[in-house]
């Protein structure tokens, strides 16, 4: 492409000025890879280099900008091989301000005497005797300015995106289209998409910026809600699977323990969906221990009852059979045959219970990814319930789904997650909270310690291994470069040798074969291993009551909510339980998070300071299948945008479900666009 040519949305990134191949391949690792996709990437915060201070004035330990005058050319100090200082003094013709640059000949070159300049950092010294070290430094004439700041990689500072956000900004016409009609804009009283788009990267003020956040959030919250509702609407065809007959209350006198009330409204809110013409889309969501198993058991007793088959779908081999032993047990004594069906099994097994799901022998199957199969057949499937929805992909999910007529839908989850956040991820379905936990249930008592403790902890762990109980030792993934960290089979190997060679050493991790993992987790669950060494593959998987230890090595590595996922293996039985999170992270935010853990089990009230601290980009460590990004928009910050956007969509969709009037073809565009980037085809 000829650089002289003008650019636009779709031009590569490549061809913008001093980008090239190189570079661009390096964009593309942050997602970016035409103009379009540069002018979406959003600054992560703002420098105000608009308003100065003087250095009498400035205040300490914050970051201010300053104009001055350099006093004298930079002078320069070997400190030591590797390390040299240039060091001058600025004035700004009422004080002194000393300058320290530290490695980097380039910015001290500027120093010039006499030369006006910027500085932007935070100053320290005294009051006597102010300086800054490293600050930023511009031209006086032309960077008073709020300067954007972008996120960075390898190879990209964000002063190279500001670079090449001003050619980019520069093919936005006045012109633009704009997806948006404008009697949304008006009722709304949003920006146009490209003014909001130049401001937001290049504002004059403050005020610009929240006024383009305000158009950019809108965009991202409406297309997403919006969506959101289709799915939903999708979903509600005539079904053929409706009910007849409510026999929770028959299922709960089979039980050996009184359900909870929580338990009681979730099984009621999905029975009620099941006697209407369109099936249910039911979301129960639950901390760890509050029983959604037995709510699932309640709801497959009375589609049986009802000559419905029910599919229980979950993400590991592991927690399948985990859920077959709890059904089979919640339906002994009764006609409701449950079986087995995952990838491991012989072809035999497989064959066998294939042909009973198809003659209807079968009224409950659970399984893996294996229910998927185009071989597998039910007689009169009603039911699907995929159990932590998020581990699975969006055509996985249908596809069992579409194994029956419009079958109704339950999903499980037992992430806890705020219910803003929620309402967004879960947007296409209705929602039900266990938020009680079932008698005999004791809290797990937590406590974070530093790593010259370990000692102390091992000997904490014998004590219980002594008393017949087992304990978890959890890793976290060793990444290249993490050279601080040893791997969970190093660790194993340390334990069985070491501290704990008189006792039983098991290891558990991701790379291992399915077989291996569910041999491993059996002999654990059987008490022939006392302490397994583990990385987060438990996170999910079985009960084993009997564990009452564990012991989380640099807890600073995981997020909040995962750490309350892996807690919630111990604490399921008749002992009190303890968890012992090792970290020697100096950080205040990772101090914060760790002293959150020791203070409540409550999964709703850690999700909701995961979100705080961590943000929901980073919430389920892994983007969430089937859920478009966000890249502005902020579930926590933007809770009043949740509503209006909600309200604006559900007006828009009951004027034109199917968004086929002339002024509504490019938001059909852009919610098609935003869905497909997940994977879900919205309009077919």
């Amino acid at each position: 492409m000829d650089s002289s040519k003008a650019i636009g949305f779709l031009t590569d990134i490549k061809y913008l000025k001093g980008v090239g191949s190189k570079r661009a391949e390096l964009y593309h690792k942050l997602g970016i890879d035409t103009v379009s996709a540069l002018l979406h990437f959003y600054p992560r915060e703002y420098e105000d280099w608009s308003r100065t201070v003087s250095i009498a004035e400035a205040p300490f330990d914050e970051k201010c900008c300053i104009k001055a005058i350099v006093g004298h050319d930079a002078v320069e100090y070997r400190i030591r091989k590797g390390m040299t200082l240039y060091k001058t003094s600025v004035t700004d013709g009422q004080s002194v301000m000393n300058i320290t640059i530290f490695n980097n000949k380039y910015a001290a070159a500027r120093l010039k005497t006499g030369e006006e300049l910027l500085f932007f950092g935070k100053v320290g010294g005294t009051f006597l005797r102010r300086e800054m070290n490293s600050p930023l430094i511009a031209k006086a004439v032309s960077g008073e300015k709020i300067r954007p700041i972008y996120r960075q990689t390898q190879g990209i500072n964000s002063a190279l995106t500001e670079k090449l956000m001003s050619q980019a900004v520069s093919c936005i016409k006045d012109n633009m289209h704009d997806f948006l009609p404008e009697y949304i804009r008006e009722k709304y009283s949003l920006l146009p998409y490209g003014e909001a788009l130049k401001k937001i990267h290049f504002p004059s003020s403050f005020e610009d910026v929240e006024k383009a956040r305000k158009r950019l959030v809108f965009n991202e919250l409406f297309t997403l809600q919006l969506g959101m509702i289709r799915l939903k609407g999708r979903n509600r065809q005539q079904t053929s699977c409706s009910i007849k007959k409510d026999f929770s209350d028959e299922f709960f006198s089979l039980l050996p323990f009184s359900p909870t009330g929580a338990q009681k409204r979730a099984v009621e809110d999905a029975v009620r969906d099941m006697f209407l013409s369109v099936p249910m889309s039911r979301l129960v969501q639950g901390d760890v221990g509050s029983g959604k198993t037995a709510v699932a058991a309640a709801v497959i007793y009375t589609a049986a009852k009802n000559a419905l088959q029910s599919s229980m779908m979950a993400p590991t081999e592991i927690l399948a059979r985990q859920h077959y032993k709890s059904l089979t047990d919640f339906f002994k004594g009764t006609d409701v045959k449950c079986g087995l069906l995952t990838g491991s099994m012989t072809k035999k097994e497989k064959d066998e219970i294939k042909s009973k799901l198809e003659s209807g022998e079968i009224q409950v199957v659970v399984g893996t990814h294996a229910l998927i199969q185009s071989d597998v057949k039910f007689r009169n499937l009603g039911l699907v319930i995929t159990d932590e929805q998020h581990r699975f992909g969006v055509e996985q999910r249908s596809a069992l789904a579409e194994k029956g007529k419009n079958p109704h839908t339950l999903v499980m989850s037992a992430t806890p997650i705020p219910r803003t956040l929620a309402l967004i991820i879960y947007g296409d379905l209705d929602i039900s909270i266990l938020d009680e936990f079932p008698p005999g249930r004791h809290p797990v008592e937590t406590y974070c310690v530093q790593g010259k403790l370990h000692k102390r902890v091992y000997n904490f762990i014998k004590k219980h291994l002594d008393e017949g109980r087992q304990a978890y030792a959890v890793c976290p993934l060793v990444e290249e470069g993490d050279t601080d960290l040893i791997s969970a089979e190093e660790y194993a190997h340390k334990l069985a040798e070491g501290e704990f060679r008189d006792y039983t050493v098991g290891l558990i991790h991701g790379k291992m074969k399915s077989a291996q993992k569910d041999e491993v987790m059996e002999a654990f669950a059987a008490g022939k291993i006392q302490i397994l060494v583990a990385t987060t593959v438990i996170e999910v998987g079985v009960d084993v009551p009997n564990a009452a230890v564990m012991v989380i090595e640099n807890a600073e590595r995981f997020g909040l909510s995962q750490l309350h996922q892996l807690r919630g293996r111990i604490g399921r039985g008749k002992h009190k339980s303890t968890c012992i999170l090792i970290s020697d992270a100096q950080n205040p935010d990772t101090k914060e998070r760790l002293k959150v853990m020791c203070q409540t089990c409550d999964g709703f009230k850690i999700a909701d300071e995961d979100l705080r601290l961590r943000g929901p980009g980073d919430f389920f460590g892994s983007r969430q299948h089937g859920l478009p990004g966000l890249k502005l928009a902020s579930t926590l910050t933007d809770t009043s945008f949740l509503a209006v956007t909600r309200d604006a969509a559900q007006e828009t969709w009951k004027w034109d479900p199917l968004l086929e009037k002339p002024e509504h073809s490019g938001i059909k565009k852009a919610v098609d666009a935003l869905f497909k980037s997940a994977g879900e085809n919205i309009f077919n």
